[in-house]
């Protein structure tokens, strides 16, 4: 394991084999996006594309908090939270093209759910709450969970959650499917880790086009589904490491994979 030291230490930094931990280090404010997190989260986005030996993220707060969102008192002084490159918070318009999994620890509300909903996977512990509670505010959530989270979940669902601003637990978005697992407090990190070595262990290529068609299937009809998943499958399909991988199955051994 190795770290990576950050400006101000506002975003911590860490590698675990193939696995990037990126722990958002605010917690004297419930780890709330200021512009300079939001632009390290955006940097560390960056640096976690362009590296091949890195194949998954876990995004993860310190202090036992995910996230509050947006530093209102941020934003009072004039400080955007958005990044020019990937918009609020440094990932909401444009998060990573590699797998990333959120790991909340406390409460992941308003700002801090919706940069949950970035993420491909959400671990949680059974003391987490999540909620987007803006409209209690005389505010509204913009940060994408009301297109983001109608596609996830049930639209009533939704409807009460957006209108109320009521918070609910873990175990009910694992039971509508948000969450993927519901561990201990204090567990979050830990099992996202191993959540993310399960997915290492398959081929780079494959996982890129798997993640690609299941995030732009939303958008596609059944008759352009059937055309567009071959362009993104092709080049893993066509691939060194698909050749790799049958012969690793025949000759019952794991497979190496070279991104190639």
């Amino acid at each position: 394991m190795t770290d990576t030291p950050t400006p101000t230490d506002i975003l911590r930094s860490e590698t675990r084999e193939q696995v990037l931990l990126l722990t958002l280090n605010r917690p004297e404010a419930k780890n709330a996006f200021n512009a300079a997190l939001s632009q390290a989260l955006s940097d560390a986005l960056d640096r976690f594309e362009a590296d091949p030996a890195l194949r998954v993220c876990v995004l993860t707060g310190a202090g036992g908090s995910f996230s509050a969102g947006m530093d209102l008192k941020a934003l009072l002084k004039g400080e955007s939270s958005s990044t020019e490159k990937r918009g609020g918070f440094g990932i909401m318009s444009r998060p990573p093209n590699k797998p990333i999994i959120a790991a909340v620890e406390g409460y992941a509300v308003a700002g801090g759910m919706e940069l949950a909903l970035c993420c491909d996977l959400i671990v949680a512990t059974d003391t987490s709450k999540f909620g987007i509670p803006e409209v209690r505010r005389g505010l509204v959530a913009v940060g994408g969970a009301l297109f983001r989270l109608p596609k996830r979940i049930p639209y009533h669902v939704v409807m009460e959650l957006a209108l109320t601003g009521e918070l609910v637990s873990a175990e009910r978005c694992q039971q509508l499917g948000l969450v993927s697992r519901v561990v201990p407090p204090g567990a979050a990190v830990a099992a996202a880790i191993e959540l993310a070595q399960r997915i290492v262990r398959n081929g780079p290529l494959a996982v890129a086009a798997t993640k690609q068609i299941l995030q732009r299937s939303l958008e596609w009809t059944e008759e352009e589904a059937w055309k567009e998943q071959h362009k993104l499958a092709r080049p893993a399909l066509r691939s060194k490491d698909a050749a790799e991988g049958a012969r690793a199955f025949a000759e019952k051994r794991p497979p190496v994979w070279r991104g190639e």
